[in-house]
């Protein structure tokens, strides 16, 4: 399969899981967390599918499209690691992390922080959504909806 193929599936996948929980996240109270932002995309989804919900985005840095932008105050900037440890415990909703870069080496260093932060910000059943697999025994994979490939995106309910 080639990269673009890969990539278009990739965000297939994502969108198609936002869009099939947006019900059950409307049930629960807390904030959406979006773990890179990148160009805004996917916060402007989120902002469509959840109005009225305050919805955080942290990144390195601001570089989304200015119509895909957070306003000052929920706009966290910085190594997500160390900027998200402030938020663990606001009882999120929904956290959505799309912070995988698809080279093996630097996503192990990554997955040996950030399935710990998304159970940390999520509210009891609140909703994670991920690029990248998370292990936590907080964290119970739930299924996908039809036509997505396992592995492809990830989605876990908090315990």
């Amino acid at each position: 399969m080639s990269r673009l193929d890969s990539f278009i599936r990739r965000l297939t996948a994502q969108r198609d899981i936002l869009n099939s929980i947006i019900d059950l996240v409307g049930e629960i109270e807390g904030p959406v967390l979006e773990f890179g932002l990148g160009n805004g995309r996917t916060y402007d989804h989120l902002r469509e599918n959840f109005p009225g919900r305050r919805i955080v985005a942290f990144d390195w840095e601001v570089r989304s499209y200015s119509a895909s932008t957070p306003e000052a105050e929920d706009m966290v900037t910085g190594n997500i690691r160390d900027s998200g440890q402030a938020f663990v415990g606001i009882g999120a909703a929904l956290a959505h992390a799309d912070i995988g870069t698809g080279h093996d080496e630097i996503d192990a260093v990554t997955l040996t922080w950030l399935p710990q932060l998304m159970a940390g910000v999520l509210a009891h059943n609140g909703v994670a959504v991920s690029g990248l697999p998370l292990e936590h025994p907080e964290l119970v994979a739930l299924p996908l909806p039809d036509g997505i490939k396992e592995g492809r995106y990830f989605l876990y309910r908090r315990t």
